[in-house]
């Protein structure tokens, strides 16, 4: 089973938030996940994003592969460099 770190879209239409989910590879990408480790609003002024970083170190030394979006976010929080 491939696990991956990816965004959950929610929100309104044209109002977009998303979650960070841990999610099997082969889910859908609004479907079922595993764990949520954090949520990014890109639509507030400054963008608001708030990760859990143990857990998201801990998933990715398990093996989780973040998508680049979700790679970029953690960059910006301090997770990995």
């Amino acid at each position: 089973m491939a696990v991956k770190m990816r965004l959950k879209r929610m929100g309104a239409k044209k109002a977009p938030f998303y979650r960070i989910v841990i999610a099997d590879s082969r889910s859908p990408r609004d479907g079922k996940f595993i764990e949520e480790i954090g949520y990014y609003n890109p639509t507030t002024e400054p963008m608001t994003l708030k990760v859990d970083a143990e857990k998201a170190a801990q998933w990715i030394k398990n093996g989780a592969q973040p998508s680049d979006t979700v790679k970029k976010l953690l960059n910006l929080s301090g997770v990995t460099k």
